[in-house]
């Protein structure tokens, strides 16, 4: 017998896009698989965790309380994706500063 949160299509999104950060976080530097990685993979997970959680034998009141827990996740999900970018651009930056002082010698 299937699950309530099995039929949602919200769930099925949000596994979808825990799928998607998990193969975007195995492009992160190995500097990040503690940071930055763990915290945008577990918000991932959460939201559909979330879904599933407040669907079972729930109220409506108490589904839409979880509903709001799993927004708040996707929202730290868009805030990792915001910091991983500005990570990305500082190391290239200093990479380049790397490059660049090598170059002079």
């Amino acid at each position: 017998m299937a699950f309530k949160f099995e039929k949602l299509k919200v769930w099925q999104k949000a596994l979808d896009l825990a799928d998607e950060i998990d193969k975007m976080t195995k492009t992160f530097l190995k500097e990040e698989v503690y940071v930055l990685t763990s915290q945008v993979k577990r918000a991932a997970d959460s939201i559909s965790m979330n879904i599933a959680e407040g669907s079972t034998g729930q109220s409506n009141l108490e589904f839409k309380k979880f509903l709001r827990y799993s927004l708040r996740s996707d929202v730290e999900v868009v805030n990792c994706l915001h910091l991983a970018k500005d990570v990305a651009i500082l190391v290239r930056t200093f990479l380049r500063n790397i490059i660049n002082r090598a170059k002079k010698f």
